[in-house]
């Protein structure tokens, strides 16, 4: 089956696998819902959508949304920071966060991996973007900037080979969002 941008996948599952089916796509301006997603479904949207990064193996969860036909627009894979700085316990991360461009979906995707970690017991949701990125969807998400990242040349070294990725050589922006629980930092 070849896949074009123009192509949507369609969310349902069959009981022995989960069901990717394949549409022209709709409208814009839709009705934006969150949905359940399995990662295997998540990450093969990754594959398919992702401009610069391959899916990603370490996940907590993902998450979806969809149009009102239940055609799925994009996902948002969230996992355990990879900086140990911020692996604290109670900090996800957005490792991928990939879209067949539909208004308004990286929003409501950020929107609700926010809702879902905080509903696990996370104070703190980062992702990082490219420098060249704007981040208009990250603010409207209620995300900030918090820090540029310089280009490094990657994780390979002699003594760990590691593949090379599409971020690697590419400065980056890290964004976060907090909450502030009862008996934390409340000012009066």
């Amino acid at each position: 089956m070849t896949t074009t941008p123009a192509n949507r996948f369609r969310y349902g599952r069959t009981s022995t696998q989960e069901e990717v089916n394949f549409k022209e796509s709709a409208a814009s301006g839709e009705h934006l819902t969150p949905i359940p997603v399995t990662l295997q479904t998540a990450r093969a949207f990754v594959a398919w959508t992702h401009g610069h990064l391959p899916p990603t193996q370490r996940a907590m969860f993902a998450i979806g949304v969809a149009i009102e036909d239940g055609t799925l627009v994009g996902v948002a894979i969230a996992g355990r920071p990879v900086a140990r700085s911020f692996d604290d316990g109670f900090t996800a991360e957005v490792a991928r966060l990939a879209t067949d461009g539909a208004a308004n979906a990286c929003s409501a995707l950020l929107g609700a991996a926010w809702r879902a970690a905080r509903a696990m017991g996370y104070r703190r949701l980062t992702t990082y973007t490219l420098a060249t990125e704007p981040g208009t969807s990250l603010r409207a998400a209620g995300l900030r900037r918090v820090a540029e990242r310089p280009a490094r040349s990657g994780w390979n070294t002699p003594s760990r080979p590691q593949p090379v990725h599409g971020a690697d050589g590419v400065a980056r922006v890290l964004w976060e969002i907090t909450a502030s629980f009862p008996g934390e930092g409340c000012a009066r």
